[in-house]
């Protein structure tokens, strides 16, 4: 027999990531990065360990930070086990958060891939001569940065506004990875029970299909009539917001936005209901403003599920899942989108650093979809090995 051998989740993650690795088989050779740094601001957990080394075989030096609450440990031991220079925590503070990502910018890395805008938005108030431009992940970072376009005059690709990243990772893997984590976090049924999904853009659409298709009876919420138009000619109920507060027993919001569910709406929240964010920054839903009401009696923590109870003074209560953060790299065992969806998102992402790094975009290119012939390559990739 062969001898056999334990490996993490790292590696099954590394093994089942076919595109990033043929990505890398190919930078080996090519070395679009030779001689730069690249600095990155993005989930810490296992699927990003694979992009981070698919841009090492590149040639490229990486200095690494995570996002608020979905840094895992284990996969920043794993990395500097690789020699990878880590700056990060699991923490949920914005200020020791915020040290780790001055800590890669005063490294003056000479690109930058950011997830929700946190790394360029230091850098548009902190310039550095060498900083090529980089990349985007997130509907929520492009949304906060297109107003520092003038500030920023650097190509800045936004991942978020490919088609691939639409369909593959919004519309199909977060839809799924957001059911899984309320059945991981709460083990309890959507069979008849009634979810609000706030926010019907890709990832809308896929959580209010996941948790029809686990029984659910769903209803949308959008500020766009012509999305919620939408909503209802695909079938889902589409009633007006107080309603849809206070008939939810699940409420999750995906929409990118802060303040969509605020303490103004503690009257409405109806006896028994969980509430959970998919959406990147902890805002969507005012955890603060609720633990901090007059109308709140007390508040039960059941600590290692990350989940909280608001006990109000009428008597009635409430959940919320992983204080607010994006429930799906929240709580315990939290295993993010898919592997597949991830596998390909990533791929763009190294496909557009490459492009950066190889010049010819010019300040026009600032907070910008990413170019059709990188969706084509990628998308020709993923199909190749598919086959």
């Amino acid at each position: 027999m062969d001898q056999s051998s334990s490996l993490s989740r790292m590696d099954w993650v590394a093994r089942s990531c076919r595109l990033l690795a043929a990505t890398a088989a190919e930078f080996r050779e090519t070395r679009p990065f030779e001689g730069l740094t690249i600095g990155t601001g993005i989930h810490l957990e296992p699927k990003t360990v694979a992009l981070v080394m698919t841009l090492r075989a590149g040639g490229a030096r990486l200095v690494c930070t995570g996002n608020l609450n979905s840094t895992q440990p284990e996969t920043v031991r794993y990395l500097r086990t690789q020699d990878i220079t880590v700056f990060a925590t699991q923490t949920t503070d914005a200020a020791e958060h915020g040290a780790s990502l001055d800590a890669i910018l005063a490294k003056k890395p000479d690109l930058l891939l950011d997830n929700g805008g946190d790394l360029f938005a230091r850098a548009a108030e902190r310039p550095y001569a060498n900083l090529l431009g980089g990349t985007e992940e997130t509907t929520s970072g492009r949304i906060r940065l297109l107003p520092m376009r003038d500030r920023l005059a650097m190509p800045i690709l936004v991942i978020n506004d490919s088609p691939i990243k639409q369909f593959a990772e919004n519309k199909h893997a977060v839809g799924q990875s957001l059911f899984e984590s309320y059945l991981r976090f709460t083990n309890r049924s959507t069979n008849g029970k009634r979810v609000t999904v706030f926010g019907y853009g890709a990832c809308g659409k896929g959580t209010a299909a996941s948790f029809r298709n686990a029984y659910a009876t769903v209803s949308v919420v959008d500020i766009d009539p012509v999305t919620t138009l939408e909503a209802h000619l695909d079938g889902f109920v589409t009633p007006l917001r107080e309603e849809a507060i206070r008939t939810a027993d699940i409420l999750i919001t995906v929409t990118g936005y802060p303040g969509i569910v605020t303490a103004a709406d503690l009257p409405l929240i109806k006896h028994g209901a969980i509430l959970m964010n998919g959406g990147h920054f902890p805002h969507e839903i005012n955890v603060d403003a609720f633990r901090n009401s007059p109308d709140v009696a007390g508040i039960d923590r059941y600590e290692a599920e990350q989940i909280e109870t608001i006990r109000m003074r009428d008597g009635r209560a409430f959940h919320i899942l992983g204080a607010g953060h994006m429930a799906n790299l929240a709580g315990p065992r939290p295993l993010g989108n898919t592997v597949e969806s991830m596998d390909l998102g990533f791929a763009l992402q190294a496909r557009c650093l490459e492009r950066v790094a190889k010049g010819g975009l010019g300040k026009e290119a600032c907070v910008i979809p990413v170019p059709a012939d990188i969706d084509a390559m990628v998308a020709s990739a993923y199909l190749d090995l598919a086959r």
